[in-house]
Parts: C-alpha cells; structure tokens; sequence
C-alpha cells in the first residue's frame, strides 16, 4: 500500500520548498509515474512517499560508495 502526499506534505517531510519541489524537482528528479501520479488527469500531484523515500537514499548510499572508492 502506498502512502500519497500532497505537495505542501512532501515539503514538510523533506525540508524542501513547494515552490523548489514544483519548479525545480518535478519532471528533473522526481518522475510521473514513479515518483507522482495525477490522479484522474487533473493538475493535482500526489507523491508515492515510499518511491520518493526510496531513490533519496539510494542517491546517498552511492554517493557514500562513490566517495569510499575514489578514496582508495
């Protein structure tokens, strides 16, 4: 079961702007269909917290195994 967010909810949950969230992440980091959904067709978003929560940490664990590598 997915848990849906509205903009203002993710902003809250991941320290972002709305506006940073809307301008900047959608379509660029965050994916419809992935990460989104427009719920029948209208402008609304909601976000699937569990696939947003996801990629963030996966993005850190490779930049943590990234950084480990280039220090060897």
């Amino acid at each position: 079961m997915s848990t849906y967010l509205t903009t203002e909810q993710l902003a809250e949950r991941i320290h972002y702007n709305v506006r940073t969230i809307r301008n900047d992440l959608v379509d660029s980091c965050l994916f419809e269909g992935r990460h989104y959904i427009r719920p029948f067709n209208r402008r609304k978003i909601l976000f699937i917290w569990e696939n947003v929560e996801q990629d963030m940490l996966n993005q850190v664990e490779d930049s943590l195994a990234l950084a480990y590598t280039e220090e060897m």
